[in-house]
């Protein structure tokens, strides 16, 4: 049986993980490349998924169900980690925030468009004032370090998240969450193997502390918030549970605070405000939505 409050409590396990995934990769960064940091995090990722998938026999996918897990294996899992962390050596936190955060309303539209998920207004209202509250973070955390290099790469980054949600939903359709996440992953390594040697070199000289990071990102941020997030997937709309991102940077602020010790500008804890109302608005049932707006034009409609 299943319970309605699985899937959000999926998508907030998810939203933590991948907040934290932030905080790992900048102090992590100085001593491991982008290409080799994503092949050494999803080695982890793939080691982790495939032992807990040794445990039971798993139908596999075949024919176009595996293509789709493939593509968006190489494209989210793989791609997409390489060129958020070169992104990151362009840009400064708030920035590389504010320009990834347009991938929701990519698979918005796109899954509005291409899987018929149409574009309620809620989720409209929701997406608008979310990114607002992005913007306002980017403006609170920026220190004025990008380029256009780093611009395209988080454009980039964007895209190919938006690609591999929407792949991957399809992939739902015939494969159970856990073995879509599984695969995915190992279609990710296997895209980055090309940076074999520069993670055998990495391993030897960074500190222990930097390769357990590592193998955090790869354990938590991948392999369970992952699945965590195929999960609620099968279960919700693309655009609704793409738009649960935004609570992602407001989390990283916080847990910047809290681990790190860095105090959120005011400026800061209102664009996080902006982000929770906006994925609480994106939640909001229809006819509680159309009540609200009903209230601030009815007097008129009675007269």
């Amino acid at each position: 049986m299943r319970t309605p409050s699985l899937p959000l409590l999926a998508t907030a396990v998810t939203m933590i993980l991948w907040a934290s995934a932030f905080i790992v990769i900048r102090s992590v960064g100085g001593h491991y490349t982008p290409g080799a940091m994503a092949l050494g995090r999803l080695a982890a990722g793939s080691a982790a998924l495939s032992l807990v998938a040794a445990m039971r026999p798993r139908r596999l996918p075949r024919g176009r169900p595996l293509l789709l897990v493939i593509g968006y294996g190489v494209l989210w899992f793989g791609l997409y980690a390489v060129v958020l962390n070169a992104a990151e050596h362009h840009l400064d936190a708030g920035t590389t925030a504010l320009v990834v955060n347009v991938g929701p309303i990519l698979i918005a539209v796109l899954a509005g468009v291409y899987l018929k998920e149409g574009f309620p207004r809620g989720l409209v209202a929701g997406l608008v004032i979310a990114f607002s509250g992005v913007v306002t973070i980017a403006v609170a955390t920026s220190t004025g370090r990008h380029d256009a290099i780093g611009v395209l790469l988080a454009l980039g980054a964007a895209a190919l998240y938006a690609v591999g949600a929407l792949l991957q939903k399809q992939a739902l359709h015939d494969v159970d969450p856990f073995t879509a996440t599984w695969l995915g992953c190992l279609a990710g390594t296997v895209a980055c193997l090309p940076f074999t040697a520069d993670l055998l070199t990495e391993l030897g000289e960074a500190p222990r502390s930097a390769t357990l990071g590592v193998v955090y990102l790869g354990l938590f941020p991948t392999a369970i918030a992952f699945a965590t997030w195929a999960y609620a997937l099968n279960r919700m709309s693309a655009g609704g549970l793409s738009s649960s991102s935004y609570l992602v940077p407001g989390i990283a602020v916080l847990l910047s605070w809290l681990f790190l010790g860095e105090v959120p500008a005011p400026l800061a804890f209102l664009g996080g405000a902006l982000c929770l109302a906006g994925v609480a608005v994106t939640r909001l049932p229809p006819s509680t939505l159309l009540h609200i707006l009903g209230n601030k034009s009815g007097p008129r409609a009675r007269r």
